[in-house]
């Protein structure tokens, strides 16, 4: 929110911050200013400050708010093919993203913009960096789809009455984000990177790990009974970054060891039973007992 203050005799000005701005930098406690107006969005704000200045017979500020605030705060959003990431703290998001009105950059998917209606999608969007809590990101195909093309419903078949239901628009975002997290090249060195930082390989143990991965399967197990999608996704994402970290302290890559894995059952012949890939051999000697 921004306020217009009156500092009688004085000034008017525009701050976020009436605490900070005028009583600690200024001295003036409150019942010396009065707020003249108060919005969200800067560019009322900005406009209206000019116009009152002028009308109290103060003096007007060479630049707006607006401009001044871009100038000193313009945030330098990093765009990759996957993500754009903001230089700051889901905390001061709005803030940040309200200071930033108008502001474009350019992403694989076209010049994304912040206008006041896509902000409440990033707000309710973003997610803070598994590598740097002072900074948050979207992922750029989910703006893209939510917020210009206005396609956030995936559409899935009741079996039982064989006619299409809308899956929740959260959902669906959800999983969008997840399938473009499995295509970014080189996760695990990410995983491994941001696991580095934390000090993870330095004073971890891989014993500890698989308690903390059993944790998550019990996260996991408690999701599936709740058939919550969301909170099944972020177990699984828990637990393989967990692996991840597990096999490095033991020495391996979990690329290495899925690969490992994979080459042995590739060829592996089998079938279902009760819901599980039961292989030959074993189906075999439980025959035969």
């Amino acid at each position: 929110m921004y306020y217009i203050y009156h500092i009688t005799g004085k000034k008017i000005g525009v701050t976020r911050d009436l605490n900070e701005r005028v009583t600690k930098q200024q001295g003036y406690a409150l019942g010396e200013y009065e707020v003249l107006h108060t919005s969200d969005d800067i560019n009322e704000i900005s406009a209206l400050e000019i116009e009152l200045q002028k009308s109290y017979g103060y003096k007007v500020d060479r630049q707006t708010y607006k401009n001044l605030i871009n100038k000193r705060n313009k945030m330098n959003i990093n765009a990759t093919e996957q993500t754009s990431t903001f230089p700051c703290p889901l905390s001061k998001l709005k803030g940040q993203l309200m200071d930033n009105l108008g502001l474009s950059w350019e992403t694989s998917h076209g010049t994304f913009k912040i206008t006041k209606d896509n902000i409440p999608w990033i707000l309710s969007n973003a997610r803070t960096s598994m590598f740097d809590p002072n900074r948050c990101y979207v992922y750029n195909k989910a703006f893209y789809n939510l917020t210009y093309h206005n396609t956030p419903k995936t559409v899935m078949f009741d079996k039982k009455k064989k006619k299409k239901k809308k899956k929740d628009v959260e959902f669906a975002g959800l999983i969008k984000e997840v399938i473009n997290l499995a295509e970014t090249p080189n996760i695990y060195d990410l995983i491994r990177t941001w696991a580095t930082k934390k000090g993870i390989y330095k004073t971890g143990d891989s014993k500890t790990q698989y308690v903390k991965l059993m944790e998550e399967a019990g996260e996991l197990a408690q999701a599936l009974l709740k058939n919550d999608e969301t909170e099944v996704i972020d177990a699984i994402g828990d637990m393989v970054v967990v692996l991840t970290n597990l096999a490095k302290l033991r020495g391996h890559n979990i690329e290495d060891c899925v690969a490992s894995s994979y080459s042995v059952i590739k060829d592996r012949q089998g079938k279902m039973i009760n819901g599980t890939f039961v292989k030959n051999n074993y189906t075999t000697s439980t025959t035969t007992l």
